[in-house]
């Protein structure tokens, strides 16, 4: 079986790069990640540059320069964010069958989350990114929906993937789950949904010389604002009614926080476990996935699942939290 990415080879990522006019001294240094392939690549007489493939049928050209503008956009309000390089005019290019673009290497280690500045200063990057992201909306990139997120993705995995002894437990539960949080965003509406990062968790942000730098906006999607802001609490509700407040005190020097959708939090938690079960399950024929995730194809899995989301439906069903 083929899969998208059998004739990236080492070769290959050195002739891509040399195809828009960067030589490479073949060092290269393949990254972590799976949607897409990420390599370092050494260049002759200058820093090492980023090379980044986009996984075939995932994203129209139109979707990812998309992506390209917006991310442009938010550097040109001077927003610490890692933008593709246009080199001849392009942040998109097209060689030997791949698609890639071209960022410059960026260091730097994740936030601290228990650190309360650190919350402080990311509210205030983040409020700028929304302020921004609320002029003007996406016309190609998906929205934040229920029924992609939720109704695709139980429906996807629960034939093939479930085990036959769970199945029954699964069908109930992610059908109780998808209706329940179905119901709870059907009060957004449309002027509640901008461009987000839309993948706004630690290990998308670059901490250096005490500023978060937003990097990777490929999951980039039109939805609310909370969408970037939940999955930067954690603990107990004390503990995450408190990071709220520091991060909320940020973000409100730039933009206004609509504290409605504070009651949303544990549907969009719900949506994001379900689609990434369903993202493992698709992207399962691609080698890489059973190598980094051998866990998926064990009965364990789907048993913490649906214990996972059990604790899910509750959750929706408590009060939300409150902004202190």
């Amino acid at each position: 079986m083929t899969h998208p990415y059998d004739s990236l080879t080492p070769d290959c990522v050195v002739d891509c790069l040399e195809s828009i006019g960067l030589t490479s001294d073949l060092r290269l240094l393949a990254l972590n990640s799976y949607e897409n392939r990420v390599y370092q690549v050494g260049v002759e007489g200058a820093d090492p540059v980023i090379l980044k493939f986009y996984r075939a049928e995932r994203w129209s050209d139109q979707q990812i320069l998309e992506e390209h503008a917006f991310a442009q956009e938010l550097v040109d309000h001077e927003i610490s964010v890692i933008a593709p390089e246009s080199i001849h005019g392009e942040t998109l290019h097209h060689t030997l069958g791949q698609r890639f673009s071209v960022f410059k290497r960026r260091g730097g280690y994740p936030p601290e989350l228990d650190n309360l500045d650190h919350l402080y200063r990311l509210g205030q990057t983040l409020g700028r990114i929304h302020r921004v992201g609320g002029a003007k909306p996406f016309l190609h990139r998906r929205d934040l929906s229920p029924a992609r997120m939720a109704t695709e993705s139980r429906l996807f995995v629960e034939n093939d993937f479930v085990p036959m002894e769970l199945k029954s437990a699964y069908t109930t539960l992610a059908q109780d789950c998808d209706q329940a949080a179905t119901d709870i965003l059907s009060a957004m509406t449309v002027s509640d949904r901008q461009r987000i990062h839309g993948d706004c968790h630690v290990g998308n942000i670059l901490w250096r010389d005490d500023t978060p730098h937003f990097v990777d906006l490929d999951d980039s999607i039109s939805g609310p604002a909370i969408q970037d802001i939940w999955m930067f609490l954690n603990g107990n509700r004390h503990q995450q009614e408190q990071q709220l407040a520091d991060f909320i005190e940020g973000y409100e020097e730039f933009n206004d926080f609509d504290a409605r959708q504070l009651g949303w939090i544990e549907a969009l938690r719900t949506l994001r476990i379900m689609h990434h079960a369903a993202w493992l399950a698709r992207r399962w024929s691609d080698p890489a996935f059973p190598k980094a995730f051998p866990w998926f194809a064990h009965q364990r899995f789907w048993a913490d699942h649906i214990l996972e989301l059990r604790e899910q439906l509750s959750a929706m069903q408590e009060t939300p939290l409150r902004l202190l």
